[in-house]
């Protein structure tokens, strides 16, 4: 959802369209979870990864460069590993447009998308649809119709866009949700400083839809861009912003005791993430979806911001702790994702 300056040309928008027959069955595949009478989220029998359901298959895994990002790389790359296929890891890319254009180019086959940066920032639409279903059967059902991209099911933890101040200062500004901070920048701007990371500078689902929704604007001399790692320090030191725009499942939230402010006009879209595949590459190894469920419906908010958290916080690398919460949870054991690689290597 974050980490380089978004391409305001949508990815994929000149890619020819699959033949019909392949997209009618895949569209099945992909949204059987919602519309076939299952919850996609709802966890249900079943544990551990069959060692050979992959085997004979070869994919491409990315993902964009910061730490959530990285971390559902590293856990996809790790699963199919194990399941047997043959992986080449390409976490670590820049951006959201980036990623995105890798796998409408066919650059690499699989990556988590969250569902309102497609809605909002691939599919150009400006009004996110509330219900988080709803949400992702939109974008899910468009985009394997132009692009030839499957949405499998998704997580249920909402990594949206959220405003937080240090929680002492929240009382002494007055403010507990966003309106109360669009009255703060008319009445006393000076304290209406916030930091930012690039990115949420020019997304219609960042500053300028935030202003526009909510009838204000943050003073220009007031607006502080850093890289998004740094913006949790800032805010809690307050020395040169009170408010930063930050992602509801970052660990440094609770450890930094920031508090998030209500967004009380529901302005941010929902954030589902899900793995998004080619769909010739779902058609050749359908266990993907398999696979992938199981990891993606354990994937809540509090687990997501406690992974998060081990490598922001604690120092670990995004490799340990998805090999480790693989082990934890039964899906992989321990170190055999990195054995499959090193095997091979």
């Amino acid at each position: 959802m974050s980490g380089a300056s978004p391409d305001p040309v949508p990815p994929g928008s000149n890619r020819p369209r699959r033949p019909y027959v392949l997209l009618v069955m895949l569209a099945a595949w992909a949204l059987a979870g919602c519309e076939g009478g299952r919850d996609p989220v709802v966890p249900g029998p079943g544990s551990g990864i069959a060692p050979n359901a992959l085997r004979g298959q070869s994919i491409t895994v990315g993902s964009k460069e910061f730490t959530e990002q990285v971390i559902l790389g590293q856990i996809t790359v790790q699963a199919l590993r194990a399941a047997g296929a043959e992986v080449k890891d390409e976490t670590r890319l820049a951006g959201s447009v980036t990623t995105r254009r890798a796998l409408t180019s066919g650059e690499i086959d699989l990556y988590w998308e969250y569902t309102g940066t497609a809605w909002i920032t691939y599919m150009d639409e400006t009004r996110p649809i509330p219900d988080e279903r709803d949400q992702y059967r939109a974008v899910a059902r468009r985009d394997l119709r132009e692009n030839g991209i499957a949405w499998l099911p998704y997580a249920p933890f909402n990594n949206t866009y959220g405003l937080a101040v240090r929680r002492e200062a929240a009382g002494r500004l007055g403010v507990r949700t966003i309106s109360d901070v669009a009255r703060l920048a008319r009445e006393r701007p000076a304290d209406a400083s916030i930091c930012v990371a690039e990115e949420f500078l020019s997304r219609d689902d960042g500053l300028p839809g935030l202003e526009a929704a909510y009838g204000f604007r943050f003073p220009p001399d007031r607006i502080l861009k850093l890289d998004e790692g740094l913006v949790y320090d800032q805010v809690d030191s307050g020395e040169r912003c009170n408010f930063g725009e930050v992602f509801l499942t970052d660990g440094r939230i609770g450890a930094n005791d920031l508090v998030t402010l209500e967004d009380d006009r529901r302005f941010f879209p929902k954030y589902n993430p899900a793995p998004t595949v080619r769909a010739e590459v779902l058609a050749a190894a359908p266990a993907l979806r398999r696979i992938l469920e199981r990891i993606g419906r354990r994937l809540d908010t509090a687990t997501m911001r406690a992974l998060n958290g081990r490598v922001d916080i604690e120092g670990l690398t995004e490799e340990e702790v998805a090999e480790s919460w693989l082990a934890e949870q039964g899906l992989v054991p321990a170190g055999a994702g990195l054995e499959a690689a090193g095997e091979r290597e």
